[in-house]
């Protein structure tokens, strides 16, 4: 496993998908549709599996977990919001803004990766949930693991405070900033305007309004050795911020991201891509649009010790 970029990834088959309607609020990704609910779980399960095969094709280790039929859990299949990994032997659970989404946090899960991958260190946040306090994860935050700088955009689902007591204790340095859509609403997660490769950056740049903030970002990215590949707000409401790079068993660069992103992504983007990374578009389109989440949220990285 190269250090920053990982060959493991996490993922949770969903037992009961559907719409959730205590996340919609606040994420304006979300799209209800006209389907019974088990048509709906079986689309989504053949789009889950096939998007697994994709990735072990691709030389990528993956982990399923089957999740559980009781309670209900609408968005299991996007455990990065609540578990993260990491190399220093830490495995991190955290506190979900939607209530419904906190029986997702499994206490068998957590020990069964501690098990396999020698994790020695459990940091648990999801009691903050009881005083309102949220972070969601690498939903919330987008780790530059190699240069130990963590980037977040404020919302109801990412709170400074935590983001800063998650930064002093993994010794992250923070860049937090706001970001909005085209109609004016917050970002719910900064994981689909943001994604970082090894020297560059897919950034929503537009989506940051306050010109001092948006210096700052583009300043730290580019002390980091990061190019910026900017993407339009048209462009991120089809995911193409929600992308994540991985490598392969093989140590090849990997870039997963949608079919519905890699389709709104013009030549020159997909050039500079290329030039990175293998391109690995898959196929979710049950999941995007019922979820409001794509293919980065589905994948918690596995970085162990």
């Amino acid at each position: 496993m190269s250090q920053g970029f990982t060959d493991t990834i996490m993922l949770i088959r969903p037992a009961s998908f559907d719409y959730n309607v205590q996340t919609a609020r606040t994420n304006a990704f979300q799209v209800a549709v006209d389907a019974e609910h088990d048509e709906l779980q079986q689309k989504v399960l053949k789009e889950f599996d096939a998007f697994a095969s994709s990735l072990r094709a691709a030389g990528i280790k993956v982990e399923v977990f089957e999740d559980t039929v009781e309670p209900t859990k609408p968005d299991a299949t996007f455990p990065n919001n609540w578990i993260s990994f990491h190399e220093e032997g830490t495995v991190i659970t955290y506190p979900m803004f939607a209530p419904n989404r906190r029986s997702e946090v499994r206490t068998d899960i957590v020990e069964s990766m501690k098990e396999k991958y020698g994790f020695d260190r459990e940091v648990d946040f999801t009691h903050y949930a009881n005083a309102r306090i949220f972070l969601e994860g690498t939903g919330s935050m987008v780790l530059d693991r190699e240069n130990k700088i963590c980037y977040a955009c404020l919302s109801q689902r990412t709170d400074e405070r935590l983001l800063n007591e998650f930064c002093e204790l993994m010794k992250y340095d923070p860049v937090a900033f706001d970001a909005v859509d085209k109609n004016g609403q917050e970002i719910y997660h900064t994981n689909v305007m943001m994604a970082l490769g090894p020297d560059y950056a897919v950034l929503c740049v537009e989506s940051i309004e306050d010109k001092d903030e948006r210096r700052g970002l583009i300043k730290t990215l580019a002390n980091s050795g990061k190019e910026i590949i900017p993407i339009t707000s048209s462009q991120m409401v089809a995911y193409a911020g929600n992308m994540l790079h991985v490598r392969n068993t093989k140590g090849e660069d990997i870039l997963v991201m949608s079919k519905r992103a890699y389709n709104i992504l013009i030549d020159s983007q997909i050039e500079k891509l290329e030039s990175r990374a293998k391109l690995l578009p898959v196929e979710i389109p049950t999941i995007e649009t019922v979820g409001g989440g794509s293919v980065r949220c589905m994948m918690a990285e596995v970085f162990y010790p």
